[in-house]
């Protein structure tokens, strides 16, 4: 590799805070160690940046996005499906349908964007209902969702690539997974005008390479 395609200079990242923290921000110190003349300006947050107004480089987000300037790739697909901690679940019982959640304490994230609450999505043979629960307790990060839950606070809903750790560290485990869901809707972007760069090339390598490993990895039960 010649210096001049040896990636380098800063690389402004922009992506949704659940993504960001628990998918991109934990493969950073591999990829600056593979890539230390590579600085990267990681910008968190669920408002929807304009990337070229605002020089973006990257954006990951969650959803299908279309603008004609920017050139896109679907990473791996995830699942959304609920999650409780063991000590609730022993006090309270194991759901066995989500028809059940009626009778359990619920924990809701509201978008930071709209204010409407989420509609879980779930299973049901061959096509998929949604169900808006009479949640106890409502919060605008999906992090703080799921810190509730793993001290007890009820049943959430999340994808399984931010439950990982939790499920990992025995804080969680997943209820009512035969009716979850999967999405392939999480979402890298870049504009047109950068695809020759070779800082873009090589963070798109990584995101292809260990971020999809993750998520992969988070879909085995």
């Amino acid at each position: 590799m010649t210096a001049r395609s040896e990636p380098s200079g800063t690389l402004r990242v922009a992506a949704s805070l659940p993504i960001g923290l628990h998918l991109i921000a934990p493969a950073l110190p591999a990829f600056r160690r593979l890539h230390p003349n590579v600085a990267i300006d990681l910008r968190l947050g669920d408002r929807m940046v304009d990337i070229i107004e605002e020089g973006i480089d990257i954006a990951v987000r969650i959803g299908d996005l279309a603008d004609t300037r920017l050139l896109s790739r679907k990473l791996a697909p995830h699942r959304l499906g609920c999650y409780a901690s063991p000590a609730y679940l022993a006090e309270r019982g194991i759901p066995a349908h989500p028809d059940n959640l009626e009778e359990h304490d619920t924990v809701n994230l509201r978008y930071q964007s709209t204010g409407q609450a989420f509609r879980w999505p779930f299973r049901i043979g061959d096509h998929e209902i949604e169900i808006l629960p009479d949640a106890g307790v409502i919060a605008d990060a999906s992090d703080a969702v799921l810190t509730v839950l793993a001290t007890g606070g009820g049943i959430g809903i999340g994808t399984s690539f931010m439950a990982a750790p939790y499920v990992k560290r025995g804080e969680l485990v997943a209820v009512l997974s035969a009716f979850a869901v999967e999405r392939n809707n999480v979402t890298v972007l870049w504009p047109a005008s950068r695809r020759a760069n070779p800082a873009v090339r090589a963070f798109l390598t990584m995101l292809e390479g260990t971020v999809v490993k993750q998520m992969a990895v988070s879909m085995i039960d």
